[in-house]
């Protein structure tokens, strides 16, 4: 049996710390129940992941995507635009949508909003 070195991977993935990242996630996916796409041989997951690169039978660009995309923490979604009515255009019985408006306020009409403000009352409850 062949012992995978770092030289057998590292013209699939020629920067060895994306390779170490590269193996490492794929490690631990095999170690969370993935399939593996080459023979086992009592390798260690390690050991597996290093193969599975140096025989080409993962894309270390799928690996890469798939490392990525498990350490985001917020996925941006795109949303779809909203489409504007124009009230001319709106046919006869029906409402057209209320334009939003956000009113603009001064700082001192923000403070003077803020000073007019209660605190809530204490209950002996808690």
């Amino acid at each position: 049996m062949a012992r995978v070195t770092v030289e057998d991977c590292i013209d699939k993935v020629e920067n060895r710390f994306d390779l170490v990242l590269l193996a490492a996630h794929r490690a631990r996916q095999v170690s969370q129940g993935a399939p593996i796409t080459i023979d086992r041989d009592n390798d260690k997951n390690p050991v597996v992941a290093l193969r599975e690169i140096a025989d080409q039978t993962l894309s270390p660009g799928d690996l890469k995507e798939d490392l990525i995309h498990s350490l985001q923490k917020h996925v941006e979604v795109d949303e779809p635009e909203s489409e504007v009515i124009d009230t001319a255009e709106a046919a006869e019985g029906e409402e057209a949508p209320e334009a939003i408006t956000f009113d603009r306020m001064s700082e001192e009409e923000l403070l003077a909003g803020i000073e007019g403000l209660v605190p809530p009352e204490k209950s002996d409850d808690l």
